[in-house]
């Protein structure tokens, strides 16, 4: 996908995203640094958010997101880092396929914490900051899976991150009209996380089930970076409570 330029949509404007290190949430950093965002990177991975910090000016933090206790003293890091917050990405997420009858309690508890209550308790950290900037946002990132769940072994990715959807809505309600809370439902997309999925393709764009995408492909990670600018940036103004499923077709929402 062509690399865009950046028309400064998001000048001035202080932001974090979590799960920077890589896939999406590193392809979103990107991008909204080149449109003049200033940064506080998110990862449990720290090589890998350094790297991506380092290489955009911006304020990498060390943080496994199942470690509840830890949310708050970071955001509040951030914040006084940047000098205040403008917005919230909450991108990270973990998506191994388990069976219900593999998935025990603490493997269920691990996928509630990182994709759910993360996000919950960050927006609650973030709401102080965000409640004093003159444009505020919040963008979760659920999946196509929070829409439409149809895939095997995919029993608590697939609650959390319809959780994630009902429980952005519900924050939408809460939170207007002075911060503007929306969620992006992607359909699979060529990360870290999903490489394991196409395995024994050279194209992943050639597994059989991306034939049930109306665009007959996969996605790339700056395709979901750029829905998540739209809805952090001014021309979503009149946007809030809405999810947006940046799918390729499959689930026609």
């Amino acid at each position: 996908m062509p690399e865009s330029k950046g028309c400064n949509r998001l000048a001035g404007r202080r932001i974090i995203i979590t799960g920077a290190a890589s896939g999406i949430a590193k392809a979103m950093a990107e991008l909204f640094h080149r449109e003049g965002a200033q940064l506080a990177l998110i990862d449990r991975d720290a090589d890998g958010v350094e790297a991506t910090a380092r290489a955009l000016n911006a304020l990498p933090l060390t943080l496994d997101l199942a470690e509840a206790e830890g949310i708050v003293p970071t955001v509040d890091h951030a914040a006084k880092e940047l000098g205040g917050l403008d917005g919230v990405v909450n991108c990270a997420a973990i998506g191994t396929p388990t069976s219900i009858e593999d998935t025990d309690i603490p493997t269920l508890a691990r996928f509630v914490a990182i994709n759910l209550t993360a996000p919950f308790l960050l927006c609650r950290a973030a709401l102080p900051h965000l409640r004093k900037a003159d444009i505020a946002t919040i963008v979760n990132i659920s999946s196509g899976q929070g829409l439409l769940s149809n895939t095997p072994n995919n029993t608590a990715y697939a609650a959390t991150k319809g959780g994630l959807i009902s429980f952005t809505r519900a924050l939408a309600a809460e939170v207007a009209p002075h911060v503007r809370a929306n969620v992006v439902c992607p359909g699979l997309t060529e990360t870290p996380m999903t490489k394991f999925i196409f395995e024994g393709y050279n194209n992943p764009s050639d597994a059989p089930f991306v034939k049930q995408y109306a665009l007959q492909r996969v996605a790339q990670p700056i395709e979901i970076a750029h829905a998540a600018l739209f809805l952090t940036s001014a021309e979503s103004s009149y946007v809030t409570g809405i999810a947006l499923a940046a799918d390729g077709g499959r689930t026609f929402h």
